[in-house]
């Protein structure tokens, strides 16, 4: 259904195709050089793996491998470059590189470039010499062939096994067997450096077949044959996820790269920079519900204060077209708020007009001026002036376009701000604004940015400390500050979508509800895990881009939301808790010899039965009364999560009351209702540090 969308690339993979190579990612190529089976010489189905993903394919032809042509690629393959009398290759070239190519590879690698070379049985004969290459990164092909008389049937069908023991674990990700054809050995001066061997029923056995090592700012990837990954072999066992995490982990240092980041020309503005000024003098002096006592501050500061603002604001207008109506309101609100006595502000008008949801286009910026409070920063209104950008990128718009219509949804990043915002809120609601009357609603701005910082952060930190092999796609995303902003717009759209869906007892987004915290935890939760499945969907109908989103649930939900914040009625810090103690019950996940080893293969599974039990928790409250359903919820929890010791909703200690009186129940809710595992008063103490 997607198998056209792409997303936005962020590394180059370079194919060589001038020193001979007896493989090609063009079409016409292998054509030419296996006219009656192409695939025996292609790598086209390995191309468009990466294409899929977050991967440009080039190729160079006729030209040698010097400086200029590296300089736009990030990972380097070259794929079994040959004589002609042993194979059939692309052109009539030397499979010989020259001192000055080799020079300019090692550089290239040195500097953060990814190589992968792969060659073949009875290397020597082919006339390459790869040798040269490989040897300064402790790597080298030997000149031999291995027959396996094991469970493939037929002696140059090898089976590769992975080595677990490697200091590259996580190119293992999802591997368990590789099908190579007539493969050769390789050496390796570090053994650890070795991924995968032969089998036990191999001859010779135990050798080595795959080998990963880093260089300086680079990584380097040798491989004994080059079949494995052709168009015949890339389907057998599990070649084609060993070639996905192969150039992933060769391309890291193309993650580490923040493309997207623009100079705002209004955040340059002198006009904006006398506005952020005069707005963070006048929030000194508001007053918690955000009125000026003219009793402590005198009214002529005051008022030349909101001149200066109402000034700015009218110089930034021109730059911010489609604010027109709402920016002169705001002028004319902040006049009427000095002149009616500075008392607790009313910006109805202005929310009426400012309307971002009508705007999504990537790119477009947004100045914004409200009184407002800051979630998770501070409860009190102050006067805020900022400056957003919209990502909205053509993949995100198609799909909410045309499967999770959310016309309210507003991505944004903050590009400067006043300093209400320096604190860890990360929204922008109609309802946060400061308004008489019950506010319009016609949109939800998220700053999928800082969400997406505090990810990566996290996310990094706790994998190191906690010895995790991160998949290498994973760990692209945890590296790359795009890719993971992207998600996060995804995510947060989807996630959204889902508050509307399914069996609902109560209001999905719990506006006006008092109800045990709880409740909110399983509702962010259920609707986290049916992002989950609705990202393995997009995956699975063509958009692998969505599996990030499956990393980025996974990730934030286990190893950040349970251990930020504080304790009070941490809700999504419960649904973590809940989420990692299902998880590691069940053996999904499970902490051993000081790492956190997850079973990957399980983990979709896994996270659908849960799933699956939060949604029949929900079918049956809609027949309970509140309280029932309430106890069913916290027992349903306590299953996996252990409750207060001090908890009077323990079904052991709970004292049955009548439930006509919902708020003596809620009173009896403890701050800190489920506490931190051992598990997690560890990591968090670790990460703390």
């Amino acid at each position: 259904m997607f198998d056209d969308l792409r997303q936005r690339t962020v590394a180059t993979v370079l194919f060589d195709e001038h020193h001979g190579e007896a493989w090609s990612v063009r079409p016409e190529a292998a054509a030419g050089m296996r006219p009656s089976h192409p695939a025996a010489a292609s790598y086209t189905a390995a191309a468009a793996e990466l294409r899929a993903r977050d991967f440009d394919v080039a190729t160079s032809v006729g030209r040698p491998l010097d400086e200029v042509a590296l300089s736009a690629a990030d990972v380097l393959v070259i794929a079994h470059p040959s004589d002609p009398r042993w194979e059939r290759t692309v052109g009539g070239d030397p499979p010989v590189f020259s001192p000055a190519e080799i020079a300019a590879i090692h550089a290239f690698v040195a500097a953060g470039g990814g190589l992968i070379v792969l060659g073949d049985e009875e290397e020597e004969k082919y006339g390459d010499n790869l040798n040269a290459l490989l040897q300064p990164f402790g790597l080298g092909l030997e000149d031999t062939i291995v027959f396996d008389d094991g469970e493939e049937g037929v002696p140059s069908w090898v089976v590769g096994e992975p080595v677990p023991e490697a200091s590259e674990a996580g190119l293992l990700h999802r591997v368990e067997k590789v099908g190579l054809y007539r493969a050769g050995t390789l050496s390796a001066d570090d053994t650890t450096a070795v991924v995968v061997r032969t089998g036990a029923t191999a001859d010779p056995p135990g050798a080595a077949l795959v080998a990963a090592v880093p260089y300086r700012q680079g990584r380097v990837v040798a491989v004994a044959d080059s079949d494995l990954f052709g168009d015949d072999y890339l389907p057998r066992h599990d070649n084609r996820q060993l070639w996905l995490n192969l150039v992933y982990w060769a391309a890291a240092a193309a993650f580490g790269s923040d493309a997207s980041a623009v100079v705002s020309q209004a955040a340059q503005d002198p006009a904006w920079l006398r506005l952020k000024e005069a707005t963070d003098a006048l929030r000194l002096l508001q007053e918690p519900q955000g009125e000026v006592d003219l009793g402590k501050h005198d009214a002529g500061e005051v008022r030349a204060l909101v001149v200066a603002m109402a000034e700015a604001v009218a110089d930034l207008a021109p730059r911010f077209p489609h604010e027109e109506d709402y920016l002169a309101q705001v002028v004319t609100d902040l006049r009427d708020w000095v002149e009616g006595g500075c008392g607790r502000p009313d910006f109805r008008r202005s929310l009426d007009l400012f309307r971002p949801d009508l705007h999504r286009r990537d790119g477009v910026e947004n100045l914004v001026v409200f009184p407002l409070y800051t979630p998770n920063g501070s409860p009190d209104t102050r006067f805020e002036a900022l400056i957003t950008r919209t990502p909205w990128p053509e993949f995100v718009a198609r799909i909410e376009r045309e499967l999770y219509d959310n016309a309210k949804f507003v991505p944004v990043r903050l590009v400067d701000n006043t300093a209400g915002y320096d604190s860890e809120c990360a929204v922008l609601f109609p309802e946060t604004v400061s308004v008489a009357e019950r506010p319009s609603n016609h949109f939800g701005a998220i700053f999928c940015d800082r969400e997406s910082t505090r990810f990566r952060r996290a996310t990094l930190r706790a994998a190191e400390v906690l010895a995790m092999d991160l998949p290498p796609d994973a760990l692209a995303l945890a590296s790359s500050p795009d890719l993971a902003l992207e998600t996060y717009i995804l995510w947060d759209m989807i996630h959204d979508r889902w508050h509307s869906h399914g069996d609902l007892p109560f209001d999905p987004f719990m506006i006006r509800q008092r109800l045990p915290y709880w409740m909110y935890s399983l509702e962010e939760l259920r609707v986290d895990l049916a992002t989950y499945g609705s990202a393995g969907d997009l995956a699975r109908d063509g958009f692998p881009f969505a599996r990030y989103v499956q990393y980025a649930i996974f990730f934030d939900r286990l190893l950040r939301f349970p251990i930020t914040g504080g304790r009070t009625r941490n809700y999504d810090g419960l649904g973590g808790q809940l989420l990692f103690g299902f998880l590691h019950h069940h053996g999904v996940v499970r902490w051993t010899d000081n790492r956190l080893l997850v079973r990957w293969e399980r983990v979709e599974d896994a996270v659908t039965e849960l799933r699956t039990l939060i949604e029949e928790l929900y079918r049956r409250g809609i027949e309970t009364s509140r309280v029932t359903y309430w106890i069913a919820a916290h027992d349903l929890i306590s299953r996996y999560v252990t409750p207060n010791v001090n908890s009077q909703w323990r079904a052991d200690r709970r004292v049955y009351s009548d439930e006509a009186e919902p708020r003596a129940w809620i009173d009896r809710v403890l701050d800190d209702e489920f506490p931190l595992n051992m598990f997690y008063e560890s990591l968090r103490k670790k990460l703390a540090t």
